[in-house]
């Protein structure tokens, strides 16, 4: 299952994709189109998944890098080993026909473009991310490869959504101290626990850092488990291993 955005498909030049848990090589519990080489699934079938994607985005390489939920973004020149990715959480390149991903199992994947510039960027972007500033990085490595944030174009793609969304009152502290404007992402929910709208906090990032062409896509991970891996529903359920889904672009 592969789901693309409008506006990025107006982007000529690039081809993109946000893939959710269908059309894959793994067996239960991480079928099928697993990205997640570090939960438990059979490292052949995961590498058979990437494969997959790639070709999905007419790639002959799919690069992804080992994610830890921190601001660093990587410009990308050539492929990398699986075992060889470095640590970040956001990519950029502008060499053609090579595919960049993140991959999520509820936080934000954003994708992001100037055809004009040719500059294509990819981010992972979960609460402490967004909160410590992943957007604006990949935001900035694409202005230094010849991006122009005015004329770069980006999507948020299945993700956790409020509804889905119950954290704690230190939590919500946490955003309020940093910025005091984040209490608009939160709602009071069932026993007075507030929620949050992660989605639409990343979509505020993208426009403070200078992106104003912004399209989100609105589904929630967590409600959808024919279609999307989620932490939080497996953590619900008792806990137990689960997958990641890919979101890539690539320059044609």
């Amino acid at each position: 299952m592969r789901t693309t955005t409008v506006l990025l498909d107006a982007c000529q030049g690039i081809r993109h994709g946000f893939f959710g848990r269908q059309g894959g090589t793994s067996a239960a519990p991480y079928d099928s189109l697993n990205m997640a080489l570090r939960t438990g699934d059979q490292r052949e079938h995961v590498l058979a998944n990437r494969r997959i994607v790639a070709e999905s985005l007419g790639a002959e390489h799919l690069v992804v890098a080992r994610q830890v939920h921190g601001t660093t973004t990587v410009r990308v020149a050539e492929p990398w080993a699986a075992d060889d990715a470095p640590e970040a959480d956001a990519l950029v390149t502008t060499v053609p026909g090579l595919a960049i991903a993140v991959t999520t199992a509820d936080c934000a994947p954003i994708l992001l473009c100037d055809p004009h510039a040719r500059v294509v960027g990819a981010a992972h972007a979960g609460w402490k991310g967004a909160l410590d500033g992943i957007v604006e990085s990949v935001v900035a490595a694409m202005a230094e490869a010849g991006a122009d944030p005015g004329r770069i174009a980006a999507a948020v793609g299945p993700c956790i959504q409020r509804r889905s969304y119950q954290v704690g009152p230190e939590f919500e502290a946490r955003f309020l101290e940093a910025d005091p404007a984040s209490e608009s992402f939160f709602t009071v929910g069932r026993g007075g626990r507030p929620y949050f709208d992660l989605e639409s906090y990343v979509c505020l990032r993208l426009s403070r850092a200078g992106v104003t062409m912004v399209q989100a896509s609105g589904l929630d991970t967590v409600a959808e488990p024919g279609r999307f891996f989620s932490y939080r529903r497996a953590t619900l359920a008792g806990g137990g291993p689960f997958g990641t889904q890919a979101s890539g672009i690539v320059i044609a």
